[in-house]
């Protein structure tokens, strides 16, 4: 089973990274996939605050502020250059 969850999500984030170069999609894969308990609950708590009336940025943008350090530490650990996402 969790092998079909890893599999949905990487299609998910496949579809919605479609302008970040392949390597980089890999790396941010294998940063989700470091701890996935940390994303998914970013993704709860983002889902709460939209809940409350909040856009998907701004909520978002309080959730990742609230975990920018342990955010941080992983990214600074996964070595994704986030100079190549585009925005």
């Amino acid at each position: 089973m969790a092998f079909f969850k890893e599999f949905l999500t990487k299609q998910l984030l496949k579809k919605q990274l479609k302008d970040v170069p392949p390597a980089e999609q890999e790396k941010i894969m294998a940063l989700i996939n470091r701890d996935p308990e940390f994303f998914k609950r970013i993704g709860d708590e983002i889902q709460s605050e939209i809940k409350k009336g909040k856009g998907q940025m701004e909520a978002t943008m309080h959730v990742m502020k609230g975990h920018k350090n342990h955010l941080g530490k992983l990214i600074s650990d996964s070595g994704i250059d986030l100079n190549n996402i585009k925005r």
